[in-house]
């Protein structure tokens, strides 16, 4: 005897037919049940808090997933991957991290890629009037005076490496790494200028653009570090899944570098790579 056709099953045929009229018209073809959302986990670094948020909504309005994000500092994120956590997406800040599990198989083949790009800036409290030329041997530790300088841990945090870097190819370190505060990601080392714990502090311009109670100082020349690139790829976990995730998985790589994306991503300072 057939069961009777309620409107639950209809609301599900109608939700199944989107689904696929989605995918044709992206190019893109998803296999998902229609009655039970896939659910994604993205894994992004911390100073992509914000557009990744407006990205996600942006693909949940298009594609039957729910989303779910993880920020922290590329290392932290990289490790937990390599630790077994289920993550489907991975946006590092650098490109060391995306290495670090590339070479360790848990990343899906094919689907790396450069994402986008940022600048790095010296930033202080925005009532705070210092000024400071970032230039060779500019007196960086005279201007902290008694203060002190935050910025990512500089053996981990992407942020911090590129900071650290910067401010020996301006032959400044030796003189201010006795200043500086270490923070476990970018936003907390901008969380340390925007309390005044900090006088001043080294962070990506996107993330003082975001923080009114924080202004740039400078921005470093881009010749004094190596550039800033973050890259994205769809993990081996999600390649792996069998409940439409992995076709999920990699519509949300593509989406990363569509129109929608590219906008939202350049409206919160970040430079899309193409």
């Amino acid at each position: 005897m057939m069961k009777p056709f309620t409107r639950r099953h209809l609301v599900a045929r109608i939700a199944g037919i989107l689904a696929i009229a989605a995918g044709l018209t992206t190019g893109i073809h998803v296999s998902v049940r229609a009655d039970e959302p896939v659910r994604l986990t993205i894994f992004a670094a911390a100073s992509l808090q914000n557009a990744i948020d407006d990205v996600n909504a942006a693909f949940a309005a298009k594609y039957p997933a729910v989303l779910k994000s993880s920020y922290a500092s590329s290392s932290a994120l990289a490790k937990q991957i390599e630790a077994g956590a289920q993550a489907d997406i991975f946006i590092s800040a650098d490109l060391d991290w995306m290495k670090y599990i590339a070479n360790r198989q848990l990343v899906a083949e094919g689907t790396e890629h450069n994402l986008l790009g940022n600048r790095l800036a010296l930033v202080a409290k925005a009532d705070d009037p210092v000024k400071i030329k970032l230039a060779p041997s500019v007196d960086l530790h005279q201007t902290l005076g008694d203060g002190r300088l935050a910025m990512g841990e500089v053996k981990s945090v992407p942020a911090g490496k590129y900071g650290k870097a910067a401010l020996e190819n301006l032959g400044i370190w030796d003189k201010v790494q006795d200043r500086v505060v270490a923070a476990a990601n970018v936003r907390a080392a901008l969380k340390l200028v925007s309390l005044g714990e900090a006088k001043m502090g080294i962070v990506y311009e996107s993330d003082a653009k975001l923080d009114k109670s924080v202004r740039v100082v400078d921005t470093f020349p881009e010749n004094s570090h190596p550039a800033i690139i973050y890259p994205a790829a769809v993990t081996k976990y999600a390649a792996g899944r069998q409940d439409g995730g992995a076709d999920l998985a990699k519509a949300y790589a593509d989406f990363l570098r569509s129109e929608t994306a590219t906008k939202i991503f350049a409206g919160y300072g970040f430079t899309p790579l193409k």
